[in-house]
């Protein structure tokens, strides 16, 4: 009996040195992220692992940020390089409202597929979502929750949590970061998806198992750019409850006596900004803008990546370029490919 008991004392020890050595690791790894807030280093001591989802997340909203803004003369090249989960824009323009929804969208999204693929120790899929005996759907059409559906509530959550910790001031800025974050999450949820497979012989659909997951991204982030199309302008005013943001100040009309403004507030699904965006033109560091000088654009083009609006009136550079590439290749029996060599010239413009 003894014995039972020492390795049973020497297996709770061995578990307890695991943990110790696993909260040491993990509280040197969080006390070096630059960036983080006390709240969110306190998150990132509890859920390391979640951490390194955020981080994907982080990296996400960059990449997609920058393929949406690309031809633009705001193009997101210099968003999240130094600190990572720190403030990105300080200008409170349109751009900062579609920064932070992606930031957050990717969180968001980042977490929830990590917890799919059990990357994360305390979540998983959603239980809402899992197979009942009578299953669902129309007798001509049946089927059955089943696979492994996107916990996006939990991703949300944790996302709410962390991306929601910086901000501090309950300023208008902090409302206005605070209202795009969370558009950002929400339109990660509302554009689920349902898969579904078909069961049956030789192909047929006798029954169908269907489950929750997350759309490309790359669909997240075109429809954040409708809406930073779309954004709104607010301001600041004070009421019983504090600061909150609206739309604008009307008053009613066919009255001579004046009557109380009407507040028109923002949706809950709108990107939001308090102030207009710089032209961008020349690089500024209090902006964020890195400029437009080198930048190649379009001389016959008329969206935003054309000369003369990229260049912002300066003039662009012409330069002739030839190169030599491999062309009609052709695979010789065996086993050798022979390609001839062809000579390519074109202009490249660049704003001055």
């Amino acid at each position: 009996m003894w014995k039972i008991h020492n390795k049973l004392l020497i297996y709770i020890l061995w578990i307890m040195e695991i943990r110790l050595v696993s909260s040491f690791t993990s509280a040197m790894l969080c006390g070096r992220i630059p960036g983080l807030t006390p709240g969110q280093r306190n998150m990132c001591r509890e859920m390391p692992d979640a951490l390194i989802a955020l981080g994907e997340g982080h990296q996400l909203g960059a990449q997609e940020c920058q393929h949406q803004f690309r031809g633009h003369r705001w193009n997101c090249s210099e968003v999240w390089q130094r600190n990572v989960f720190a403030h990105v824009i300080p200008t409170a323009s349109r751009e900062a409202a579609y920064t932070y929804a992606i930031a957050s969208a990717g969180a968001a999204y980042a977490v929830t597929a990590a917890c799919a693929r059990g990357n994360i120790s305390t979540c998983g899929c959603d239980v809402r979502h899992k197979a009942t005996p009578t299953g669902g759907g129309t007798p001509d059409e049946p089927w059955k929750w089943g696979g492994c559906s996107a916990d996006v509530d939990f991703g949300m959550r944790y996302a709410r949590r962390f991306m929601d910790a910086r901000e501090l001031e309950r300023d208008s800025r902090t409302l206005m970061n605070l209202h795009n974050n969370r558009a950002g999450r929400t339109l990660v949820k509302k554009m689920l998806r349902t898969d579904c497979k078909c069961h049956g012989v030789s192909g047929s659909c006798v029954m169908k198992t269907c489950w929750k997951s997350l759309p490309p991204f790359r669909l997240v982030g075109d429809r954040l750019m409708l809406k930073y199309q779309k954004a709104k302008t607010v301001q600041a005013v004070k009421g019983k409850r504090g600061l909150r943001l609206v739309l604008s100040r009307k008053k009613h009309a066919g009255t001579a006596r004046a009557q109380k403004p009407v507040l028109d507030w923002p949706k809950r699904m709108e990107l939001i900004y308090l102030e207009a965006s710089p032209n961008y033109c020349e690089r500024s560091l209090q902006t964020g803008s890195q400029g437009t000088s080198g930048r190649t654009c379009q001389r016959t083009g008329h969206g935003p990546q054309s000369c003369d609006l990229l260049c912002c009136g300066r003039g662009h550079n012409t330069q002739h370029i030839r190169r030599t590439t491999q062309c009609r290749c052709q695979f010789r029996w065996c086993c050798e490919v022979k390609c001839d060599e062809c000579d390519e010239s074109y202009e490249e413009f660049t704003c001055k």
